[in-house]
């Protein structure tokens, strides 16, 4: 006859505390895989159309500077970025939004309207209206929005 085991105080004992102790580690490791991976899940989705002003501001063949706030909030920090662009048609239906920061060091470009160009004064960079390096060191032209028309209002897609 064979014998059956028991269970024991000592088994219940070891059982409970093992259970306890996975629902823990449970109640602790879930929220860690996510917040550790959480950015790699993380997709473009998070960009957002930023609103910059009216169509009607900007002159035809001239860039021209709109300047915006942009707040991103990740978990408690809030953190506010003014952010500014040119805008630059050539037609009045077609526009380029291009970034003011040199892809050089990232200093700030301005268009000076005499000589139809950017400049940097960092290390005498120049772009041409079109944002297309002219000379100077930048490896390459100025950066580039995707740019939405709605009530005559100018987007970017940033974020």
């Amino acid at each position: 006859m064979a014998d059956k085991k028991q269970f024991t105080r000592r088994d219940f004992m070891g059982f409970t505390t093992f259970a306890i102790g996975g629902f823990i580690g449970l109640g602790l490791g879930i929220p860690a895989i996510a917040y550790i991976t959480g950015p790699a899940r993380k997709s473009d989705a998070n960009q957002a159309w930023i609103q910059l002003g009216p169509v009607s501001k900007v002159e035809l063949n001239t860039p021209t500077l709109f300047k915006t706030t942009v707040t991103e909030q990740t978990g408690w920090i809030v953190n506010e970025q003014e952010i500014s662009v040119y805008v630059l048609t050539e037609n009045g239906r077609d526009f380029i939004a291009m970034s003011n920061v040199c892809t050089h060091l990232g200093c700030r470009v301005r268009w000076v309207t005499e000589e139809e160009k950017f400049f940097c004064p960092c290390h005498n960079a120049v772009f041409t209206k079109d944002g297309e390096v002219a000379s100077g060191p930048p490896p390459k032209p100025l950066n580039r929005y995707e740019v939405k028309i709605e009530n005559d209002q100018i987007f970017i897609l940033g974020g």
